[in-house]
């Protein structure tokens, strides 16, 4: 029993000395010192801004429709004695070429008595101009002091033949003018889209005889929008002239298996806006597409539908940054030399899917966030990182998509 009462406080014992120990170590230990928390400045990727000369083309496309595209109808009637070989579907001809003709005789017989016309009535007018004179002396010798009356010196029936010869004149021009419209001439060079009459068919006036397009100047419309037009600097209802040239078009289509390009020019604008597209209409020309403004040889052909690129108005002094550098509709970032950021409104004057450029409200050498700011904002430091110059991965690519309207 002792033995056990031993063991008891022995252990007992041993715990109260540890137990001592302890708290001795406890007190000689140096409490440690409290320290607010600090908040690390959170990192961002930036880029230096650089003016540069950028040129902000545009893409369009549009159908070639030629300048003019009518009717061929006949202005007298008859029957088509000839066609021309050229007067076929396809067909081309120059300005002036005789495309139809109609059977002229009746005309011919028309002019002639046209003529007799005028030459019996230039002899009752020339007679009737000597009477008049003659009456005129007569009644001046016989009646020295008194005025006679227009009767009596013939004024009426000079009058009357003077009129007679005048309309007789007249009906000559009209009978030599349908004869000359019994050969229907090709009104500018073109082509022939389709052909209606032939050889032996009567036609009256009005009938249509075909279809023709001029090929002297194509035209293709393409549909720009606002930001195409500031683009260009280019005005609604644009009309370019000697001083003023629109700018260039740069046309490509694929033709025959094979890609082709044409160049032309913005030559006006439409003077209003498309209610729907709210778009507005540039006509580009090219000057003869079948011929000295052909691909090597293969025409800018009438239906194609053709790539335009504008060249618009260079910016000399113009910077471009990513698109992640915009927040909101109009608003960058710029780092200060202390590292805090700094809110800016820019004037965007282009942008597309990867790039912004900017005409004004940046500096050049400017530090221009790119990254997202994780709620920091005007004002707040940041820690700036070239991200051209690290090798440490991002927690989001300066290239990542944003909800740029949670700063808006």
């Amino acid at each position: 029993m002792s033995r056990k009462l031993y063991t008891v406080f022995g252990t007992l014992g041993i715990f109260v000395v540890l137990i001592l120990i302890v708290s001795i170590m406890n007190s000689l230990r140096e409490e440690p010192e409290l320290q607010e928390p600090v908040a690390a400045a959170p990192a961002v990727f930036f880029t230096t801004a650089q003016t540069q000369s950028v040129t902000l083309d545009v893409n369009a496309q549009g159908e070639v429709r030629p300048l003019t595209d009518i009717n061929l109808t006949a202005q007298v009637s008859g029957r088509v004695i000839e066609t021309s070989p050229s007067f076929v579907n396809g067909g081309a001809f120059d300005e002036g070429d005789m495309l139809i003709k109609i059977e002229d005789t009746d005309y011919r017989a028309a002019v002639a008595a046209a003529k007799a016309r005028v030459a019996q009535a230039e002899q009752t007018l020339r007679l009737e101009e000597a009477e008049a004179d003659l009456a005129r002396r007569d009644f001046e010798e016989l009646n020295p002091n008194e005025t006679p009356s227009q009767l009596t010196l013939r004024i009426p029936q000079l009058a009357q033949a003077r009129a007679n010869f005048e309309a007789a004149r007249a009906e000559m021009e009209a009978a030599q003018i349908n004869l000359q419209r019994t050969a229907i001439r090709a009104p500018f060079p073109g082509r022939v889209r389709e052909r209606i009459a032939g050889v032996g068919q009567f036609v009256s006036p009005g009938a249509q005889l075909g279809r023709i397009f001029s090929t002297d100047v194509a035209e293709i419309r393409l549909a720009l929008t606002d930001n195409d037009l500031a683009k260009l600097g280019l005005p609604l209802a644009f009309v370019e002239t000697e001083n003023n040239p629109g700018p260039n078009v740069a046309l490509s289509a694929r033709l025959a298996g094979k890609n082709h390009n044409w160049q032309g020019r913005i030559a006006r604008t439409d003077g209003s806006i498309d209610s729907a597209t709210r778009q507005v209409i540039a006509i580009a020309v090219v000057d003869d597409p079948y011929g000295t403004g052909a691909d090597n040889g293969t025409p800018l052909a009438m239906g194609l539908f053709a790539n335009g690129v504008i060249t618009g108005k260079p910016y000399e002094n113009a910077i471009v940054l990513p698109r992640s550098a915009l927040y909101g509709r109009d608003k960058v970032y710029v780092i200060s030399d202390d590292n805090t950021l700094i809110e800016r409104t820019i004037e965007i004057v282009s942008s597309d899917r990867d790039t912004i450029t900017l005409a004004s409200g940046i500096n050049s050498g400017e530090r221009i966030v790119i990254s997202p700011l994780r709620g920091a904002g005007e004002g707040d430091e940041v820690a700036p990182t070239d991200p051209q110059n690290t090798d440490e991965p991002s927690p989001l690519s300066a290239s990542a998509t944003r909800n740029v309207t949670s700063r808006e």
